[in-house]
């Protein structure tokens, strides 16, 4: 019932908190509760993008290798690898900047009037030759090949000068 809820809920901000007494004991009180330690694996992989970000890219991998460990062994055997990784995220740095970027973003699209701006012509793909010839790809510079990173819009005309990453929402 509720209790699942305000237990997850519990975990989360124990985590967030960095305070990693209270993880370990919201993780067990779940686990030993019967929760799905599954359910508790992909919350994880969620919190690892939400919360930690790119603080330490590295969560997510932690994440996504409990939630595997967990399915590979079941319980009991994997409420320690559960419990080493609500621990890591504990002790991890926080980071929600990708959080809010992607926060504005979907904002940007919802508040946005009228048809959406097309794609860039030079950064369309371009498979036949009459793409070609309407100058789908024409322009467009491969980093790559290049030493230095090059110069080239990448958002529509109307967002050229944008940051998500700076962008408050209203």
């Amino acid at each position: 019932g509720e209790e699942h809820y305000n237990c997850i809920s519990a975990l989360h901000k124990s985590m967030r908190g960095s305070d990693e007494n209270a993880s370990l004991y919201w993780l067990a009180r779940m686990l030993e509760g019967g929760e799905d330690p599954l359910y508790v694996a992909r919350r994880l992989v969620r919190f690892a993008s939400e919360d930690i970000g790119l603080a330490d890219p590295l969560a997510l991998t932690q994440a996504v290798a409990a939630y595997q460990g967990c399915h590979f062994i079941g319980m009991p055997e994997c409420e320690v690898i559960l419990a080493q990784c609500v621990v890591y995220f504990a002790r991890a740095p926080k980071s929600i900047e990708v959080y809010k970027a992607y926060s504005n973003v979907k904002e940007c699209l919802r508040m946005h009037t009228g048809p959406l701006p097309p794609v860039p012509l030079h950064l369309r793909n371009a498979p036949t030759r009459l793409m070609k010839n309407l100058g789908y790809g024409k322009g467009y510079k491969y980093n790559p090949i290049y030493k230095e990173p090059v110069e080239q819009d990448y958002l529509p005309q109307e967002l050229k000068g944008t940051d998500f990453f700076k962008e408050q929402k209203t």
